[in-house]
């Protein structure tokens, strides 16, 4: 997963394509943000998602759990 620079303001950690440029959505961090819109994930259609960091932990949690291993399947 290739990191490409986001949007103003935004620091970038992780894109979920990263074989092109072509808006591969991505998840940021936007320090200026209030706590609870800390986290944004955007998707290749220009749409976000904020959330607080404790809510991406959860998610976070979740996966490593498998707990979203059946929204993955093609």
């Amino acid at each position: 997963m290739k990191e490409t620079a986001g949007p103003s303001g935004l620091e970038p950690v992780a894109a979920f394509c990263g074989n092109c440029d072509c808006g591969c959505p991505q998840l940021f961090v936007d320090p200026a943000a209030p706590a609870d819109r800390r986290i944004v994930l955007t998707d290749d259609f220009g749409q976000r998602v904020q959330m607080s960091a404790d809510q991406f932990a959860d998610l976070v949690e979740d996966a490593k759990a498998g707990k979203l291993d059946g929204a993955a399947q093609s």
